[in-house]
């Protein structure tokens, strides 16, 4: 059934052919509306939504206005119980104009979906006429818009009362909306209050919001790696908000000033790393390092007392590692480095010889893998003249001879020929080296480290590597975590080489989240691969989660299948609640009755939303 008032009706009919408007007969701001719409060409007899984004565009859409979607969702939800027995709909549109949430009385929801009145679509003014949504947008300002005040037909059954969402910094990013046809009129004269009093409660979250963010700034600048270097701290709008004390002197006065509007002809920004919060995920600012543009002026780096040249991190596996190196490298032990292939053993192997008295002396790096089986005896032993076809008249000093004094590195020592490992075994035991067709021993003074990616104990085993062999060089065994054990140094890996390769670039949080669930099989070499390949191929710009998942060589079908249920299956507004309920149960290690109680639901009702989101 359709309520129309004739005098109502005859006025838009005669302004719609005419352009003629009786003034006083109408609010004001719905004149203008109208005549902006006829001069904008707006059909009238239409009004039907014209621009849906299709779901990956709506997706976008939505990760771009995640701070506000995750602020309003809750606020929506309680609204949404209040009216679940009216016909209406709620609404949450973006500062364009497209809405990205859309959710209310089934009834309402399929006349609504008639006019293409749906999540996506783009409700503007200039789209479909004199709106709510889209007034608002343009005059700031709550109002309602009646039946026949909408300008283009498709509206006119409906009522709607909006009014704008402005952030901490007073910017329009949003607008709440209350829909219902026009025949529900039980509830009228308080929908407009409803809505700016939601939207009132939505701008005073995002307040809070800043207010925690700013307070997790200032936590993570007791976080930065090294105080001894000039950094600072900035918000995501790039405003100051922490510096140490090698900037206080060029920047004490600044604070709270835009970064690249400080930054003068003596400094440059060398990288600038993300900051996501620990609690909502979503970016509230950067770690920046300074440089001076006067490459003459550096900054002392502090000594420690153990000096990696790598990337440390913040994972407890990693830190536990060093503490072990550290000890380690006082001795003269000999050492097995064991990890995968890609996780960095040389580079342990170079820090522990760096930490060393034989530091000044040579490290000398061999991969016993790569060498063929005829050459590796006059590889590490060496050979004196003629002592086979091709040989070199002044001879050969081998490997071990090369790094008299200092540190020999055996990568890959489980790939050693059978036939050369008594020979080796015998350099271990007594010191010195017999080259390939000579007979005098040559004494040599060195420590070795091995390293192998295999289970030596199994190649005792199976008859490939000696026992005696073994437990020589298996003395002191450390062994390097995978990257999927470390995946929180993952941001710090990415610094590393976006500061290596001078490249200024900042990686998104659906970025990060990406790589963290990854298993990286090649680990480190392999995620230094990937970033290559993106700075190769894109420069400064950052591909599409698709194209990045085409170079994750080994991106698994299952994780796909997980990706598909969560973001494929579930609806939106069920994808908000599902991250709420994990962000309660990690802030409540894991408490099924805190969590629910601080989620305001019983204790089997978050059982049974842990079962719908298989979270159990």
């Amino acid at each position: 059934m359709s309520i129309v008032d004739p005098l109502k009706h005859e006025i838009w009919r005669r302004f719609v052919r005419e352009g003629v408007l009786d003034h006083g007969r109408m609010n004001k701001r719905i004149e203008e509306s109208w005549y902006i719409c006829r001069r904008q060409n707006v059909d009238p007899y239409d009004g039907k939504g014209r621009i849906v984004l299709d779901s990956q565009l709506l997706t976008e859409r939505r990760k771009k206005n995640q701070r506000l979607l995750q602020i309003a969702a809750p606020i929506l939800e309680h609204l949404e119980k209040v009216f679940q027995e009216t016909k209406s709909i709620l609404l949450l549109a973006d500062s364009n104009g497209y809405v990205l949430y859309m959710n209310g009385h089934k009834q309402a929801m399929n006349k609504a979906e008639t006019i293409k009145f749906i999540e996506g679509v783009k409700w503007t003014e200039d789209e479909v006429g004199t709106n709510a949504i889209g007034t608002t947008l343009r005059i700031r300002e709550p109002i309602t818009v009646t039946g026949l005040e909408h300008y283009s037909l498709a509206s006119q059954q409906w009522v709607c009362s909006a009014t704008p969402i402005y952030d901490e910094k007073k910017e329009l990013v949003g607008i709440i909306d209350l829909s219902y046809p026009i025949d529900c009129s039980q509830f009228s004269n308080h929908a407009l209050a409803t809505v700016v009093a939601a939207a009132y409660t939505i701008e005073q979250q995002f307040h809070m919001r800043k207010k925690d963010d700013m307070l997790e700034l200032l936590k993570y600048s007791s976080k930065v790696k090294n105080p001894h270097f000039p950094s600072m701290i900035c918000d995501d709008q790039g405003k100051i908000v922490w510096i140490n004390h090698c900037l206080r002197s060029s920047f004490a006065s600044m604070m709270d000033q835009p970064l690249e509007e400080i930054c003068d002809k003596n400094w440059r920004i060398k990288t600038k790393t993300p900051i996501f919060s620990s609690i909502y995920h979503d970016l509230i600012g950067y770690e920046v390092t300074l440089q001076k543009t006067n490459h003459h002026e550096a900054f002392p780096f502090p000594t420690t007392i153990y000096h990696f040249e790598g990337v440390v991190g913040k994972s407890l596996s990693f830190q536990n590692l060093l503490k072990i190196c550290e000890k380690v490298a006082k001795t003269e032990s000999t050492v097995c480095i064991m990890g995968e292939t890609g996780t960095g053993k040389e580079l342990i192997a170079r820090s522990i010889h760096q930490n060393s008295v034989r530091k000044n002396k040579p490290f000398v790096a061999v991969n016993c893998g790569a060498i063929p089986k005829e050459l590796i005896g006059s590889e590490l032993f060496g050979y004196v003249d003629g002592a086979f076809t091709g040989a070199k008249r002044t001879g050969h000093k081998g490997k071990f001879v090369q790094a008299d004094g200092g540190t020999i590195f055996l990568d890959e020592i489980g790939e050693i020929p059978s036939e050369m490992q008594v020979a080796l075994l015998r350099v271990l035991q007594e010191k010195e080296v017999v080259p390939i067709g000579g007979e005098k021993p040559v004494p040599v003074d060195i420590r070795v480290i091995t390293a192998t990616h295999r289970n030596l104990y199994k190649l005792v085993k199976e008859g490939k590597l000696r026992e005696d062999l073994f437990y020589r060089i298996y003395v002191c065994t450390l062994n390097v975590p995978p990257l999927r054990e470390r995946k929180e140094d993952i941001p710090f890996f990415i610094e590393y080489y976006c500061q290596k390769n001078d490249w200024l670039i900042s990686f998104p949080y659906d970025v990060i989240q990406l790589f963290s669930a990854y298993h990286w099989p090649g680990n480190i070499r392999e995620l230094f691969n990937v970033l290559e390949r993106i700075r190769v191929e894109y420069g400064d710009r950052i591909p599409s989660i698709s194209h990045l998942k085409s170079m994750l060589i080994a991106w698994e079908q299952e994780q796909e299948n997980s990706e598909t249920f969560h973001k494929g299956n579930l609806s939106y507004r069920d994808q908000l609640e599902r991250e709420r309920i994990l962000n309660m149960l990690k802030k409540t290690n894991g408490n099924i009755g805190e969590a629910a109680a601080a989620l305001n639901i019983s204790r089997s009702t978050l059982y049974r939303k842990l079962k719908k989101y298989k979270l159990s």
